[in-house]
């Protein structure tokens, strides 16, 4: 989705003397239009960021690549919390929580981000991730799963696939980064922003609104996208690990995708981990891609409902 952005790194790699000071400027622009919308945890020594609302069952939401809570507070956090005591964190260096140094694999992040919810007592939380998430969601239950009484997972990376890592990662997370980082966070155009918005939700509409909510200028910060590619590198080998894991899982586990995904497919993910899971439950959704929590949040809804009945929390 985003190789709208690459003529930006291209600047930089032709010798731009303003880059650094521009992206300075834009990350603070970024930052002063999408504050922290929640409040931090100190958590192993990082600062976690999250937003928390509403009573009953705590139910965990974990954001995919690229993005951050805002996903959530766009509209789900403020629907869910009727029923749900709801936590929605940003991931390591993504949002405003802060990255490892030396980056952090999904199962760092499981850690983190369940040391977190156990902080706040949310100790068997149902945990919710889309995309990326579900990734971390899955290495959550596999590490951890006396911190889990459920999963559910949207469109989730869950399966080792053909292919190597796309260009645009190839670039921000190897050799070319210090040069194409800046770059990107200095001249990135909101045309290729909005762009790579729509790609990620086609073939749906992104919903009016959802644009100028979700903060997309936070993750082209250097930081963030240093941290987002570091991450989107290291996926496909740590799924690999984490794949065979999957017949052990012994909790509810409620899968959504859409047919029409194509950033996360259908048949080379949540078809073979539904049938590796014990007691998995697998909805898809014709004509729908990579967003169902957007496009089809009733269906999400529904999963979280079955998910709580299944672990005995209604």
């Amino acid at each position: 989705m985003w190789q709208a952005l690459l003529p930006a790194a291209a600047l930089a790699l032709a010798g731009c003397g303003l880059t650094g000071s521009r992206a300075t400027k834009m990350e603070a622009a970024a930052e002063a239009a999408f504050p922290p919308e929640g409040r931090f945890l100190q958590v192993e020594g990082r600062r976690v960021h999250y937003v928390e609302a509403g009573e009953g069952p705590a139910l965990v939401l974990i954001h995919g690549a690229s993005g951050n809570l805002r996903d959530w507070t766009f509209r789900a956090v403020d629907r869910l919390s009727a029923q749900y005591r709801v936590i929605a964190f940003d991931r390591p260096g993504l949002g405003y929580t802060e990255a490892e140094a030396d980056g952090d694999t999904i199962f760092e992040q499981a850690e983190l981000l369940s040391a977190a919810a156990t902080q706040l007592v949310a100790t068997r939380p149902i945990v919710l991730g889309q995309s990326y998430g579900g990734a971390v969601a899955l290495a959550w239950a596999a590490d951890h799963p006396e911190r889990v009484s459920a999963l559910v997972l949207l469109g989730a990376a869950s399966q080792p696939w053909e292919g190597g890592l796309p260009f645009f990662y190839k670039m921000t997370a190897g050799p070319l980064a210090p040069l194409a980082n800046p770059a990107i966070a200095a001249f990135a155009p909101d045309s290729a922003v909005q762009d790579a918005i729509a790609d990620v939700f086609l073939p749906n509409p992104v919903p009016e609104g959802y644009a100028a909510h979700i903060g997309a200028p936070l993750t082209l910060r250097r930081a963030s996208l240093d941290a987002n590619a570091r991450q989107r590198a290291s996926l496909k080998a740590e799924i690999r690990a984490l794949a065979p894991r999957y017949p052990a899982l012994d909790l509810p586990v409620e899968l959504i995708h859409g047919e029409a995904d194509t950033t996360v497919g259908l048949q080379i993910h949540s078809v073979p981990t539904a049938a590796q899971i014990p007691g998995a439950n697998l909805v898809t959704l014709p004509r729908i891609g990579h967003m169902p929590q957007h496009v089809s949040p009733a269906q999400m809804d529904a999963a979280i409902a079955r998910a709580a009945h299944r672990a005995g929390l209604r």
